[in-house]
């Protein structure tokens, strides 16, 4: 068995290097600032205007002026592409289709098939980018302001209505720029914000007030030859032929060694450091996406300058491991970290509809479905106690119309990770595929808007609107067509406990969707989950401390847990089980299922238990029982 392991492992190396030596890519491209060989803003008025020029905001600009509008590319950034070329994230979170093949079509392919792949050249990414705006004629760019505002005006029918933008050049001068429409492709909605869009931030939407996912510096490494990287696959193919999962390498890519990075200790407790995804760059250099700062909040200047000090002190001792650990990495030495960081969260805007945990992992398919994802749920790291999971995996749902018109504002479209998703649906929604997918929708949609004279937001109301829209895109090279699948889980009878405790982030399915629910419940995950609801639902009722009790938890112990959260300390765990029946706290069905257990209770049935809580403690009339009597060995109490 051994030595078939070995000659798996030499065959995948020697096939892996022989790919590599033949290698034969286009030179480098520069990773210095190089703008667009595109017309200078000088006009002032525009049919649209796209403010940012991150991969979504490439293909609403480019979008819009295929569809015949007079379009104004405008970013504070000296260069197009973002959080690519400015954040250096080389590798592109795919969505597939569920029979296989690339889920995104359009622009986003255009772009997808001009670079490496997967993962690519931060210099080649730049002059796709640049490419794609230079070859539209209707395009006139405005790159290096200092200040970028909406211009609002109020509207006859109560909303408010966004007329153009307002810039601010680097040496003081102001020019306003007129428009039909606007675009706000930043990446943390800031002109929607401006606006007076409402959002919410991080994922205060489920209770948790001040926590969002950590931010990224993502930093270039130098050192490492081909030689090294051969030694580097040569190492992650025996850990996946040995059971390690979730590791692989190609010519220009590498992801594992999660195993070794969690024994790095780091030296401040405001950063961490995950598995690696590496990759090789056309100098030779290689970047690596793996750096997490905690508790940064991303719209705050000083805290992101704070976060890049404490990165420059901690990457020292972090490539001083790799080198000990890595192999491969022997040689390697830090060059720079990239001039953004790479923020996963911020605002999430709440739009005409907003997509949730449930539409994304239901696979739920819209009416005004403009594009599609399938991406797995992924919550980064929150903290040092919290290092990221997954909350489930689709198989592909849509992007509503709606998730990128905020409420009350006419005039303005949000795309992006900070269009109308709630913090969890944003997990998956967020990534550059689906970005540029719904990017190139909204560029479609203002050009609907112009011809029929109508606002976007009447677009969704209207199902000959809607067809039309859809027709576009697919002439346009995307693929929207009816779906339907169905979710295993959603079959389950305590599916609507499992959405509740889903909802608030407070259990995930992992990449295979394994909720389990028929499992048994032990009384520590009951008391956390008990605790967690109640402090994100209910900022009236101060946790009482409990304790695991070292037995299979039973219905009398969840009852007595629950009358302590409702200040009923006086009661036996049989008398809080009786005080229950009588107010008909339990559903019929819980109760058999628990029957049918022999009393055990799974995780099912807790979370069906903890969904009435939720619902039913408000109404729940809890004054102190009466009188108590023993029935054999059983209380029997009244009010």
């Amino acid at each position: 068995m051994k030595r078939h392991i070995l000659w798996a492992v030499l065959l995948i190396t020697a096939v892996t290097g022989l790919y590599f030596l033949l290698d034969r890519r286009p030179e480098p491209a520069p990773m210095v600032p190089t703008p667009p060989d595109a017309p200078a803003a000088r006009d002032r008025h525009y049919d649209l205007i796209v403010v940012g020029s991150d991969p979504e905001g490439v293909a609403a600009a480019v979008s819009g002026a295929r569809n015949g509008l007079a379009t104004l590319l405008v970013d504070t950034r000296p260069v197009l592409g973002g959080l690519m070329t400015r954040g250096w994230l080389n590798t592109i979170d795919m969505n597939y289709a569920p029979g296989g093949g690339i889920l995104n079509k359009g622009i986003f392919l255009e772009f997808f098939e001009q670079v490496e792949g997967d993962s690519f050249d931060v210099g080649t990414a730049l002059k796709v980018f640049n490419q794609l705006v230079e070859n539209e004629p209707n395009i006139h760019v405005l790159l290096g302001a200092a200040t970028i505002k909406p211009v609002v005006a109020p509207n006859t029918a109560g909303k408010s209505q966004v007329t153009g933008i307002l810039v601010t050049e680097q040496g003081g001068g102001e020019r306003p720029f007129n428009a039909n429409i606007v675009i706000d492709a930043t990446q943390d909605a800031d002109l929607a914000a401006l606006a007076g869009a409402a959002y919410s931030f991080g994922q205060s939407d489920m209770g948790y007030e001040t926590r969002n996912m950590a931010v990224t510096p993502v930093f270039q490494l130098k050192g490492v030859s081909r030689l090294d990287w051969l030694k580097l696959g040569f190492n992650l193919a025996l850990q996946r032929i040995t059971g390690t999962h979730y590791v692989g390498i190609n010519m220009v890519s590498a992801w594992g060694f999660g195993e070794v990075m969690s024994k790095y200790r780091p030296s401040n407790e405001q950063v961490g450091i995950r598995g690696l995804n590496i990759g090789r760059q056309k100098d030779g250099t290689v970047l690596v996406n793996a750096l997490h700062v905690y508790n940064i909040n991303p719209l705050d200047k000083e805290q992101l300058a704070s976060a890049r000090v404490l990165a420059e002190q901690e990457l020292p001792l972090i490539v001083e491991y790799f080198r000990e650990h890595i192999p491969g990495f022997a040689h390697a030495e830090l060059v720079a970290l990239a001039p953004e960081f790479y923020v996963r969260e911020s605002r999430h805007i709440y739009g005409e509809y907003r997509l949730t945990v449930d539409d994304v992992l239901e696979n739920r398919d819209f009416p005004d479905t403009i594009a599609c994802g399938s991406y797995p749920i992924d919550i980064q790291a929150l903290d040092p106690n919290f290092k990221g999971a997954i909350v489930g995996v689709p198989k592909q749902y849509g992007i509503p119309l709606r998730a990128l018109i905020p409420q009350n504002i006419n005039g303005l479209m949000v795309v992006g990770r900070a269009a109308s998703f709630d913090s969890l649906a944003h997990g998956s929604a967020r990534v550059l595929p689906v970005g540029m997918a719904a990017g190139q929708a909204a560029g479609v949609a203002a050009a609907l808007s112009i011809d029929k004279g109508v606002p976007v937001s009447e677009l969704s109301k209207h199902k000959v609107y809607l067809t039309e829209l859809r027709q576009r895109l697919n002439q346009q090279g995307m693929e929207l067509k009816p779906f339907q699948y169905q979710a295993p889980e959603t079959k389950h009878w305590a599916y609507p406990g499992l959405k509740l405790v889903r909802s608030y982030g407070l259990v995930f399915g992992g990449y295979e969707n394994e909720y389990d629910l028929d499992e048994e419940m032990s009384e520590a995950k009951f008391i956390n989950l008990l605790h967690w609801l109640t402090k994100l639902t209910a900022v009236d009722i101060k946790p009482p401390l409990l304790y695991t009790e070292g037995n299979a938890l039973t219905l009398q112990d969840i009852s007595y847990m629950l009358l302590q959260y409702l200040d009923q300390k006086n009661l036996t765990k049989e008398q809080a089980y009786q005080f229950l029946l009588k107010q008909d706290f339990f559903d019929n069905q819980v109760l058999e299922q628990i029957k049918e257990n022999n009393g055990i209770i799974t995780n099912g049935t807790a979370y069906m238990i903890l969904k009435s809580y939720v619902e039913k403690r408000k109404v729940l009339k809890v004054q102190p029982l009466a009188s108590c009597k023993k029935t054999g060995n059983t209380d029997v109490c009244s009010p």
